[in-house]
């Protein structure tokens, strides 16, 4: 059976981090469902820029299936909703505590993880802009982190969005996956050298 993941969006989410992680997981092969976190339950998704995304379900319908990871946009915005949104909150501790991989881009690190204390131990990245929120033994600066040890898997920005999404079908579905999507995509050797042997 295939791995699956669950992509939250929120108003004011940033699509392409969004949408590069959901396009890589599916040409991973893995089973993607995208969940509303908007306070109203709208399924349609204003994104920071304006694009418009329809999400599967609402979060609430969704958060307790059985998934293999849990994936968090960023944006500010839609990091702020996040963070507000007790049930978001709540699932996101339920991904953690049970072992299984918690991934999130740009602001939702320093937004969303730190205020409400979600990983205590656990090495992160996120947008550089807001990295004097992170416990500077804790900051890494580079364009992926990956903590083993909690199953966090953190990343900057819209432009290692790719590196993110690369990295976590590495970790969902195998190295080899990966590199077969790096190959479909003509990426450039990027942080993690898919095309070594």
């Amino acid at each position: 059976m295939s791995a699956s993941a669950l992509v939250c969006l929120a108003p004011g989410s940033e699509e392409t981090e969004a949408v590069t992680a959901i396009d890589l997981l599916v040409r991973g092969g893995i089973r993607v469902t995208t969940a509303s976190v908007a306070s109203d339950g709208d399924l349609t998704i204003v994104c920071s820029r304006g694009v418009r995304l329809l999400a599967d379900a609402p979060l609430v319908a969704v958060a307790d299936g059985d998934y293999d990871a849990i994936v968090l946009p960023g944006g500010l915005q839609g990091a702020e909703c996040f963070r507000d949104s007790p049930l978001l909150v709540e699932t996101v501790r339920q991904f953690h505590l049970s072992g299984r991989i918690v991934a999130a881009i740009c602001a939702v690190a320093a937004t969303v993880f730190i205020p409400h204390d979600l990983f205590p131990v656990g090495n992160m990245t996120g947008f550089p802009g807001l990295k004097d929120r992170i416990p500077a033994d804790r900051w890494q600066d580079k364009r992926v982190v990956w903590d083993p040890r909690v199953k966090l898997l953190t990343s900057q920005a819209p432009g290692t969005a790719i590196d993110f999404g690369l990295k976590l079908i590495d970790l969902l579905a195998g190295r080899e996956k990966a590199h077969e999507v790096a190959s479909q995509l003509v990426m450039a050797a990027g942080i993690y050298n898919y095309y070594e042997a």
